[in-house]
This record gives structure tokens, sequence and C-alpha cells, in this order.
């Protein structure tokens, strides 16, 4: 395959990813069809398919992508030069601020999500690996700086995304809207005194 023709390959998949989006947030996911994409892209169906082979492919890619867009707002945070403390609480309220502006508020992209936790769990489960990376990065730069004291950074890690699930979750954080509970102010609290270290004994909680 050519350069010229990569190209255009890639340039024709994020078209079709971009229609699709913009449909499953008019009209949803379950009534968007692929023959409802191709006409908007003045393409036949099986033209459609050339690229994606089913339905639950265009809705794989897109889910990434939207899954893309925290992964990068979280490791732009994570790259700035502020200690890791405050690192890590503007991460997380991000993280569940976006989650909150685009899935909660939204009905059309909240069922697109709960699609995906159906038929694409393995696009959840990379999304929430690289989450989860980007934190122990900056666990294990407040570590090697002395601010937090931490014995296993990838267990720190998911112990703080399991202390995050209501926060960073879609499902999770819409229906525990209206139920009591820590706020995330709190809990992102929380979760940094676990990592802080522990003077009179010598020993961090992870």
């Amino acid at each position: 395959m050519t350069l010229m023709s990569e190209n255009v390959v890639a340039d024709t998949r994020e078209r079709i990813l971009a229609v699709a989006a913009r449909l499953f947030r008019e009209i949803g996911y379950q009534k968007t069809t692929v023959a409802d994409i191709a006409k908007l892209l003045r393409m036949s169906p099986a033209n459609v398919y050339r690229f994606f082979d089913s339905k639950k492919s265009i809705h794989k890619g897109v889910a990434r992508g939207l899954m893309g867009e925290v992964e990068d707002a979280a490791q732009a945070i994570a790259a700035q030069c502020v200690p890791a403390a405050a690192k890590l609480r503007e991460l997380m309220t991000a993280i569940h601020r976006i989650n909150c502006e685009r899935y909660v508020g939204d009905s059309k992209l909240h069922e697109m999500v709960e699609v995906a936790m159906e038929e694409s769990w393995d696009v959840c489960v990379v999304h929430m690996q690289r989450v989860t990376e980007t934190i122990a990065a900056v666990i294990a730069e407040g570590a090697a700086s002395g601010e937090f004291e931490v014995h296993d950074v990838p267990q720190a890690a998911m112990c703080a995304c399991t202390a995050m699930t209501r926060f960073f979750h879609p499902q999770m954080i819409a229906q525990c809207a209206s139920k009591p509970g820590p706020s995330i102010d709190q809990m992102i609290d929380f979760v940094l005194a676990g990592l802080m270290p522990r003077r009179a004994t010598g020993q961090g909680l992870y």
C-alpha cells in the first residue's frame, strides 16, 4: 500500500468516525444505522464496510477517540511542572469534570457509554489502563521527590483509581449524583493522605 493510499484510508476512517459520533449524539447509538452514516458521507453502506466491518467497530472507534481525549487531557496535566499532589488533584478533577460534561448531561452519549460497557469492554479496559499509568507516573514523580512515601507505585495507582471510581466511571457518576457520599475534593484529600509520608512510623500506606 502506498503512502498516499494509506493517508486516504486514514482520512476516510476519520471522516466516518466523525459523522458517526455526530449521529450518535443527535439520534442515539441504537437508532443510528450504517446506512445513515453512509448517507451523510455521500457513499454507499458497502463502501463504509470497506473501512469498518460492522457498526460495532465504528462504535469502538468513536469510543476510543472520546476516551483518548480524556487520556490526552490527563497526560497534559501530568506533564506540568508543579508539585505532584497539586498535579494529581488537578488530573483527577479534570477526568471527573470531562466525564460529567460529556456523558452525564448528554443522554445520547451516555447511551453510547452503556453500550461500550456491554459490547466493547476491551476499549474501556485499555482506557482505564492508560489513565492508571498516567496517575502512576505522577505518584512515581512524587515518590522520587519525597513528596509521597510509596513503596509500590503500580499498586498505589490502582488503589487511587479504585477509590475514584465513583467520580471517574460515567455510569456511576450518574447513578451516585443524588446519593450521599463524599465530595470529589474530600475523596481526593483521602487519596492524597494515603500517599503522604508517615513520619511517625516511617511507613507509607502503599
